[in-house]
């Protein structure tokens, strides 16, 4: 720590920072974090690191950050958004460390290198268990009948399974979101025309609630309530476009096959 406190003055420290910063928020906005906590956290970075005047523009598709004229700015495009907690709570853990003096900027610059190499918080079969049984539960819920209970487990599993294989090779997200929600009206309407279920309608609406952009349209109320005029709407419309997608998925298999 010493070692560091002697450097803090020094161009090659101010850089340091500055790409620490940039990793922490492009990680944040990748995995589903509000832009508040981004730009939070990239301020509490700086000023723990004694860089007072760092100054960020944070948007949902990129990152602008500027210590001063001598570090100057670097700039971070965003492409990919998901949402995994597991990364912004280490992201936070490590922030809250570095606060406490208890690591290095170096050190935390590496670790947050290794956070993109971070697995699945929980095994693909659970999570695929877990979307069957939220589609059977809010299909229940929904109507007040046990009668299409497993059927619709069956289908949410099956539709959320499809819409992450596409997703894995198709970088847009309207794209997995309405073919999944094509196949899974489809296969709602095959599952009561052989007998196996009772109502297309409370199939569909339990199977297609795991896809619903249900964080999206939070996080964009929460920017805009924050203040941030650009990427508030940019979530909101983005949020809109995949629920007209499993708008259009399921209609057009109801069109086709209904």
């Amino acid at each position: 720590m010493v070692e560091e406190v002697l450097a803090k003055k020094s161009k090659e420290y101010k850089n340091k920072v500055v790409q620490t910063c940039l990793l922490a928020g492009t990680i944040l906005i990748e995995n589903g974090s509000e832009l508040n906590r981004v730009s939070d956290t990239i301020k509490r970075i700086a000023k723990n690191a004694g860089l007072d005047d760092l100054n960020a523009y944070v948007t949902i598709t990129g990152i602008m950050i500027s210590a001063n004229d001598e570090a100057g700015a670097q700039i971070k495009e965003i492409e990919n958004r998901n949402f995994n907690l597991r990364k912004i709570a280490a992201v936070n853990r490590l922030s809250r460390d570095y606060a406490a003096h208890k690591i290095t900027i170096g050190r935390f610059y590496q670790l947050l290198k290794k956070i993109n190499r971070f697995g699945l918080y929980y095994p693909y079969w659970l999570m695929l268990l877990s979307a069957g049984i939220m589609s059977g539960c809010i299909s229940v819920v929904f109507n007040n009948d046990l009668r299409d209970f497993w059927i619709t487990c069956i289908v949410g599993g099956l539709g959320w399974m499809i819409f992450n294989l596409i997703a894995k090779r198709v970088n847009a997200s309207f794209v997995s979101e309405f073919m999944a929600a094509a196949s899974i009206g489809a296969m709602a309407i095959f599952a009561v025309r052989i007998g196996l279920g009772h109502s297309v309608d409370n199939i569909i609406i339990g199977s297609v609630m795991p896809l619903v952009p249900g964080v999206q349209i939070t996080n964009a109320f929460r920017d805009l309530i924050s203040g941030n005029l650009i990427s508030g709407p940019a979530r909101g419309i983005e949020a809109l476009i995949c629920a007209c997608a499993l708008g259009f998925g399921v209609a057009l298999s109801l069109i086709w096959l209904g």
